[in-house]
C-alpha cells in the first residue's frame, strides 16, 4: 500500500483547514467556559459564539437570529423536516427521490410523497407540481446531490412553491434545501434562492465533523428535538460548541470567499478526469447531468466490474474513492439515488464516485485514473 494517499473522496469528509483549527483552539482550554453563565469571561464566550453566528447569517444574507448551530448536516435536515412536521402533523411533506437519507428518514415519519427525477438527476418540475397539494407544508429538495454531485433549480423550485403559497389562507408552504455539499462551490444566499430553511455541514467544507447549522426564516415556527435549557432559540438545549461554531463559521467564510477560483480550478481537473476517462477507459459511463453539476464530482459507472474490489484494489494503489455515500456506507442495498436516475442493481454495483478538493492536482488526477484504467480494462 502507498505511504501516501491520493484522497478523492472530500464528498465524504475535508481535513481542518489549518486557518479553522486556529481560530478554535482558544475554545478548548484557554476560553472554555459555557456562554450561557454571567460571569466576564463567559460573556465572552458567549460574544465569539454570536460573532460566528454573524458570520455564518453574512453568506446566507441573514440575520444572527436565523441561525441556529447543529451538530452537523444530519442533524440540521431533522430539525427543519420533524420541527416543522410536528408543528403540523395533518400536512404532508414533499421531497425528491435522490435525498439524502437524514431528509428522507424523517420524512417517511409522515404523509410523504416522492418526487421523479430525470436521468441526469435534475428534479422533474411537472412532477413536482403534481405531488403538492393543499395540505403540503414542507417541499425538502437538496441543493446538490451528495452522491451524483447534481445542482437543483432551487430558484425554479422556489417559484412553484410561491405560487402555491399565494393560493392559500391558512396552511404555509416552506421550502428546505440540504445545501450540505454547496457550501464550497454555490451561492447560499436565502433571499437569492426564496428559500426559507437551509442546512449547512461543517465537515464538509473544511471545518470540523459534528458542525454545522440550520437557516429558518424569520416568522417560521419549528417544534425542538431536544428539550432542555432552551439553549439556541429554544430549538436545540444544551451547552452550546462554541469551538465547533466558530470552526463551522470561519470555514464557510474561507470557503465562500475562494468558492468562484476553487470552482474554476476544480472544473478544470473535473473536466481532465471525464476526458481521461472517455479516451482511456470508454466503457465507464458518467452518471448524472454535466451540465448542472458540482466542479468536484466525477461519479461513473464501470461495466463488468464491481465497486467494492476495485476500491480495495484503488486502495492498495494508494487512492481513495467511494463507492457512494459515506453516510449510509454500511447499507448493502445499492443506492436509491442510483435507482432514481435510473440504474439497475446490477450496474448500480459497478458505480464509483470521486469528488476532488483543495488539495487535488492534475498529476493526481491523472495518477488516479492511469490507476482505474489498469484495473478495470476489460
Amino acid at each position: 500500500m502507498s505511504a501516501k494517499f491520493i484522497y478523492l473522496d472530500h464528498a465524504a469528509a475535508t481535513p481542518v483547514d489549518k486557518r479553522v483549527k486556529e481560530a478554535m483552539a482558544p475554545y478548548w482550554s484557554q476560553k472554555f467556559y459555557n456562554p450561557s453563565a454571567t460571569y466576564g469571561p463567559a460573556r465572552q464566550s458567549r460574544e465569539a459564539l454570536e460573532a460566528a453566528r454573524s458570520k455564518v447569517g453574512y453568506w446566507l444574507g441573514a440575520k444572527p437570529s436565523e441561525v441556529i448551530f447543529t451538530a452537523g448536516g444530519t442533524e440540521a435536515n431533522n430539525l427543519a423536516v420533524h420541527g416543522v412536521m410536528r408543528k403540523y402533523p395533518e400536512a404532508n411533506i414533499v421531497v425528491a427521490a435522490i435525498e439524502h437519507e437524514s431528509v428522507l428518514a424523517p420524512a417517511r415519519q409522515y404523509d410523504y410523497r416522492k418526487v421523479a427525477v430525470h436521468p441526469d438527476g435534475r428534479i422533474d418540475l411537472d412532477d413536482l407540481r403534481t405531488k403538492i397539494d393543499s395540505k403540503t407544508v414542507l417541499i425538502s429538495v437538496g441543493y446538490a446531490n451528495n452522491e451524483i454531485g447534481t445542482v437543483q433549480p432551487i430558484r425554479e423550485i422556489a417559484k412553484i412553491v410561491a405560487e402555491q403559497r399565494a393560493n392559500r389562507s391558512k396552511l404555509p408552504i416552506y421550502l428546505h434545501t440540504d445545501a450540505c455539499q454547496a457550501g464550497n462551490y454555490l451561492d447560499l444566499h436565502a433571499a437569492r434562492l426564496n428559500i426559507d430553511l437551509m442546512s449547512l455541514n461543517g465537515g464538509k467544507i473544511y471545518g470540523p465533523k459534528q458542525s454545522g447549522a440550520l437557516y429558518i426564516k424569520s416568522g417560521i415556527q419549528l417544534e425542538p428535538l431536544i428539550y432542555g435549557g432552551g439553549q439556541e432559540r429554544r430549538l436545540r438545549s444544551g451547552t452550546e460548541n462554541v469551538a465547533g461554531s466558530v470552526g463551522m463559521a470561519v470555514a464557510l467564510d474561507l470557503a465562500q470567499q475562494d468558492r468562484r477560483n476553487e470552482t474554476v480550478r476544480l472544473q478544470k481537473l473535473q473536466k481532465q478526469f471525464v476526458e481521461l476517462l472517455q479516451t482511456q477507459l470508454p466503457i465507464a459511463k458518467i452518471n448524472g447531468s454535466l451540465k448542472y453539476r458540482l466542479p468536484n464530482n466525477v461519479h461513473i459507472a464501470i461495466p463488468g466490474q464491481d465497486n467494492e474490489r476495485l476500491l480495495i484494489q484503488l486502495e492498495e494503489a494508494g487512492i481513495l474513492g467511494a463507492a457512494g455515500s459515506a453516510c449510509s456506507a454500511s447499507d448493502e442495498e445499492p443506492s436509491h439515488v442510483l435507482a432514481a436516475i435510473g440504474l439497475g442493481d446490477a450496474e448500480a454495483r459497478t458505480a464509483l464516485r470521486f469528488s476532488l478538493g483543495r488539495t487535488t492536482t492534475s498529476s493526481d488526477v491523472i495518477h488516479a485514473v492511469k490507476e482505474l484504467v489498469r484495473l478495470a480494462s476489460p
